[in-house]
């Protein structure tokens, strides 16, 4: 890995302010560059920096190589070259551009896995890490769903929900971002070790703000979150109580103007208060992937570059249910799913997915549970 003169004082300037980009971006506000910032007096640097950070970034300048910032440096650039991972500067001009326009986004991102996956549309699906079946099965059929429509999935690999959202889009060969709230060789939790290497081995990717050696602990998490928010288009709540981690994602994806959905549950189930309390708030209310769909199709055709092929598992297996071959028994009058069914002879589930498909390409719309033909 091959580093410019810019982007290594970048490093040296984030370790030796304890990773944390707002002060960097504090440190070098009015700045074209970081060498301006080691241009400046000894009391402007001292003002810009702190005193710790100041002596640290003085004794690299004095020692060179025998610094402990520079030992420091060359064994993050091992570490990252041993385990294939890549670093991605916010000035990259391949950093995700919606997480660019977050109020605090990270100076810096270690990856693993594919950085065109952070290019993708994105659904962030959180909720409780002690989710019902009912919920894990949700999640599960939404993000399959969704997946093979074209979109990525975004969670935190945490226990329940999370895990259930990658391994619904696994399932469907979609593409599947995890954000980590600690290294990204500090993996937790550990058992779903597997699932991540899955993540990587099928075109997804393994984020995270925190170097190498950082352990999982709590005060990482609610950080974490604006990161799975500010990657997506939207964020869905599967299941959450009424006060949880879920709740600050969906507060943080409001705080950026990015839809936030939720589905209701019964109202003794504990599980449900939080994705009530958002809808009482104003959330949009989903029943399956086709109220997130037609929220998002719009979103996706006007904030993104390019909408990825897809190929749906029948397409892959040969099969001629194809979603073009499915717009012929939609005209321009409304039709119900029943109706479709009678028509095509498909089963329920297929013409689902189809027509998250055909939706999202703009060739029909849903309105009251009614299909009908645009073009």
């Amino acid at each position: 890995m091959e580093l410019s003169l810019e982007n290594k004082n970048r490093i040296l300037l984030l370790m030796s302010q304890h990773w944390q980009g707002r002060y960097l971006r504090r440190s070098t506000q009015g700045l074209d560059s970081i060498a301006e910032l080691f241009e400046l007096g000894a009391k402007e640097q001292k003002l810009r920096l702190g005193e710790e950070a100041y002596a640290l970034l003085q004794s690299y300048r004095q020692a060179g190589d025998d610094s402990a910032l520079a030992r420091k440096l060359r064994q993050l650039i091992k570490l990252c070259n041993d385990q294939s991972v890549r670093l991605l500067f916010a000035k990259d001009k391949d950093f995700p551009k919606l997480l660019l326009e977050t109020a605090d986004p990270p100076e810096l991102l270690f990856v693993k896995g594919s950085v065109e996956a952070l290019h993708w549309p994105q659904l962030a699906i959180v909720g409780s890490r002690k989710a019902s079946p009912s919920g894990v099965k949700q999640a599960e059929q939404i993000s399959k769903e969704l997946s093979i429509a074209g979109i990525a999935i975004t969670s935190g690999l945490a226990l329940g929900i999370d895990s259930a959202a990658h391994r619904g889009c696994l399932a469907a060969g979609g593409k599947t971002i995890a954000v980590l709230g600690s290294g990204l060789d500090q993996l937790y939790p550990r058992r779903n070790t597997a699932l991540s290497q899955e993540i990587i081995n099928t075109g997804g990717a393994l984020l995270s703000e925190y170097p190498f050696g950082t352990p999982p602990i709590a005060a990482n998490f609610p950080k974490r979150n604006r990161i799975v928010t500010g990657l997506a288009l939207g964020t869905l709540v599967v299941e959450a109580a009424e006060r949880s981690g879920s709740l600050i994602s969906a507060s943080l994806a409001l705080d950026e103007n990015r839809e936030v959905f939720a589905i209701p549950g019964s109202i003794n189930n504990p599980l449900s208060r939080g994705c009530h309390k958002l809808l009482k708030q104003g959330a949009v209310l989903v029943e399956g992937a086709e109220d997130i769909a037609q929220h998002l199709s719009g979103a996706i055709q006007c904030q993104l570059d390019f909408k990825p092929a897809t190929v749906s598992p029948n397409e892959e297996s040969g099969q001629s249910s194809k979603p073009n071959g499915l717009l012929k028994f939609i005209g321009y009058d409304p039709l119900s799913i029943d109706e479709i069914q009678l028509s095509s002879g498909l089963k329920v589930e297929e013409i689902s997915t189809q027509l998250i498909e055909l939706e999202l390409n703009g060739q029909i719309c849903q309105q009251a549970g009614l299909y009908q033909r645009l073009k």
